[in-house]
């Protein structure tokens, strides 16, 4: 069995790191939130003084953070990839950034190896274990660490490093899309006399059917909008995927105009607002409501 170091016990780590002792490794985790760190020790991990202690003596080192900069940040200034042990492996889950994964890499202390495993599936894909996981880098050692990672969910195994970044961001494009789109269609759709239930149930048996519509739609109902995932961590998704358009030699307007639309909502409910207030915007804007009595039981609570 594994040794496990984890650092990052937020929103989607602290789940993740649960599931992982629930299933016997024996972890040693870290978060600067001494909070999250002692859910995770009732969970049954061993808490580490830093990250770099979290690090040392791991076979395989963890990291869920919320951005590139974070992860510089437990890597390097706080001497977490320094701290690896030859033959040991970092898993990063970060939604980041390519090219500082594979730079990161190329510093790795000797006989280290590194994947990029982001995930999706929100917060009761974490808590469940049904999450689906993106993984870059060298066969061998995805190999080594999918019996593992499968504990939280699903892999799927993207290529060279650096790739299960790229396709998780493309996964994170296509939602953006997809949910400024809901939020479009349903205020459509109620200001032109239909009912929003019928509404919603049309979507679903339609060729508009999605995950975004089955998922999402709840938190806009219920009128809390999803905050277990920041406007903040939208835009920066959205800036992250602004640097890898730059490359593909055409204009992209659908992705421009999810863009716009999340960055709308943050400047006007903060960066700290949940998600999906791209349908508050709307509903404010126009005047209308989108919510629909129901048992709306929060995602992260299923």
């Amino acid at each position: 069995m594994n040794t496990v170091g984890f650092v990052g016990l937020g929103t989607m780590g602290g789940p993740m790191c649960a599931r992982l002792v629930g299933a016997g490794y024996p972890v040693t985790a870290f978060d600067l939130n001494a909070d999250a760190l002692d859910a995770a020790v009732a969970a049954g991990a061993t808490a580490a003084g830093s990250a770099a202690e979290a690090a040392s003596g791991a076979d395989v080192f963890l990291t869920s953070l919320p951005a590139p900069q974070h992860v510089e940040a437990v890597m390097c200034d706080a001497g977490a990839l320094g701290a690896l042990s030859a033959g040991s492996v970092w898993v990063d889950l970060t939604t980041s950034r390519p090219e500082l994964i594979r730079r990161l890499a190329g510093e790795a202390p000797e006989g280290v190896a590194v994947v990029d495993s982001p995930v999706t599936g929100a917060v009761d894909g974490a808590r469940n274990g049904t999450l689906t996981l993106f993984a870059g880098g060298e066969s061998t050692v995805v190999e080594r660490v999918q019996p593992l990672l499968e504990r939280l969910g699903r892999v799927i195994v993207c290529g060279a490093l650096g790739t299960g970044c790229v396709t998780k961001l493309v996964t994170n494009q296509l939602w953006f899309v997809g949910a400024a789109a809901l939020a479009e269609g349903l205020a459509v759709g109620v200001r032109n006399g239909v009912e929003l239930g019928d509404l919603w149930e049309a979507i679903k048996g339609s060729v508009a059917d999605s995950f975004v519509a089955r998922h999402d739609a709840p938190s806009i109902f219920a009128g809390h909008y999803d905050p277990s995932f920041s406007l903040g961590l939208c835009v920066k998704d959205l800036g992250l995927l602004g640097e890898l358009e730059t490359i593909v030699g055409a204009e992209l307007p659908m992705t421009a105009a999810a863009r716009a639309a999340f960055e709308r909502a943050a400047e006007r409910y903060g960066v700290d607002g949940p998600e999906l207030s791209v349908a508050r915007r709307i509903e404010d804007d126009a005047g209308l409501s989108l919510r629909l009595d129901g048992d709306w039981v929060p995602h992260w609570e299923a």
